[in-house]
């Protein structure tokens, strides 16, 4: 939209971009996971936990159904060699993609930001 001629063009106001707003939501988004990331953690690991315990008992009773023996579910739990297993979501993915974002908003908004200097 060009200016009435004899009339200065309208200031560009950073807020009225929407490239703004998804830069800004995504950076408050690794803020705030870097704020509960021990929180997360603790939190995982609880339900990744059940999850696996309830799959090692489905497949347990699928041994059992199948009229295999029984095998003892609490001695291979307190195996000394047994170490906690990684995360299956860890939150480094979801950092990474709010940082995708971030860039991405941020390299579009400095776009627009150049295009409107240009077309003053």
């Amino acid at each position: 939209m060009t200016p009435e001629p004899g009339r200065p063009a309208a200031p560009v106001r950073i807020t009225d971009s929407p490239w703004f707003w998804g830069l800004l939501f995504a950076l408050m988004a690794l803020v705030g996971m870097a704020a509960i990331a021990p929180k997360f953690d603790r939190r995982q690991r609880q339900v990744e936990g059940r999850f696996l315990g309830r799959q090692t008992a489905a497949i347990e009773r699928q041994r059992r159904a199948a009229g295999l023996p029984a095998t003892d579910l609490a001695a291979s739990a307190r195996a000394p060699d047994a170490r906690p297993p990684d995360r299956i979501v860890p939150l480094w993915t979801l950092a990474s993609l709010a940082a995708a974002a971030a860039v991405g908003c941020g390299a579009m908004l400095a776009r627009e930001l150049a295009q409107a200097r240009a077309t003053r």
